[in-house]
């Protein structure tokens, strides 16, 4: 049997209890996440964590006949990979309920999907394969890309906000604020962990606060969204949300601004709790 173990390594919060559903106070620290084993490849473990966010969320519980649905196999085999990946301690496993993404879990899927949703926008816009395919294909992919090849992705792709599907794309993991910061960093920076609490402004409910932590885009954008006010740091008050994926109004130094989807799409923000 061939053995398949990953070794992952992330700058994230060290929590004093994973299954407190609040946020206690917590220290970075770096961590090693060993995605594989001899019984479970680390593909294998990716695309169970990637499943369970697709069903539940960052916050949910997928439910064990819910996950071998999507992954097309029986429920005993689910369960016996859940209750392996809860010892990694990558999910939390209740019998008869289902299963949850701890932060460590959540970290991993969150990368999976990024790096799923660049490969889509690559392999339509660049390749011109069909939608369909092109997910099949990333499917294959996206446990194989190493870091550089993701942030080349996206770099050559021109940072992209959405799949071809239409999903949100997430933000990029290095210690940058902007696109124009990344574009002249090195394939050797320390990255961050995307454990979820930096989301899209578009991510904000009505009277929900967020600081903002990066913007993507090209100098132009960056500039467009400096001139009204929207810098790096800078706190945010979302106050509403057009229907039918129309404009977003927000409120940041005192003043209302109207900002259309696909721009707002470029604004990620640190909820303030």
């Amino acid at each position: 049997m061939v053995q398949c173990v990953e070794k992952v390594y992330f700058l994230c919060p060290t929590f004093h209890n994973l299954n407190n559903l609040g946020y206690p106070k917590y220290i970075y620290t770096w961590t090693v996440f060993n995605l594989g084993s001899d019984s479970m490849p680390s593909a294998q473990v990716e695309e169970y964590l990637k499943t369970i966010y697709d069903i539940a969320g960052k916050k949910g519980v997928a439910r064990t006949t819910e996950i071998a649905k999507c992954l097309k196999i029986s429920p005993a085999s689910v369960t016996e990979a859940i209750q392996h990946m809860a010892k990694k301690g990558l999910v939390v496993y209740a019998p008869y309920k289902g299963a949850a993404l701890t932060k460590e879990g959540l970290i991993i899927a969150i990368k999976i999907k990024r790096k799923h949703r660049l490969l889509e926008v690559f392999l339509t816009d660049t390749l011109h394969i069909d939608e369909k395919k092109a997910h099949a294909e990333a499917c294959k992919m996206e446990h194989d890309i190493s870091d550089e090849t993701e942030n080349a992705l996206c770099k050559i792709l021109n940072a992209p906000a959405r799949c071809p599907h239409g999903s949100h794309i997430s933000y990029c993991t290095m210690f940058v604020g902007t696109c124009d910061e990344c574009n002249g960093a090195t394939s050797s920076r320390k990255r961050r962990a995307n454990d979820g609490s930096i989301v899209p402004i578009t991510d904000l409910e009505p009277c929900e606060k967020g600081r903002i932590k990066f913007l993507r885009g090209d100098k132009k954008i960056v500039q467009r969204l400096s001139d009204l006010g929207l810098t790096l740091h800078t706190e945010v008050k979302l106050l509403r949300k057009a229907p039918m994926n129309g404009p977003i109004e927000i409120c940041v130094r005192r003043t209302n601004l109207a900002i259309a989807r696909e721009i707002a799409d470029n604004i990620f923000v640190n909820m303030s709790r």
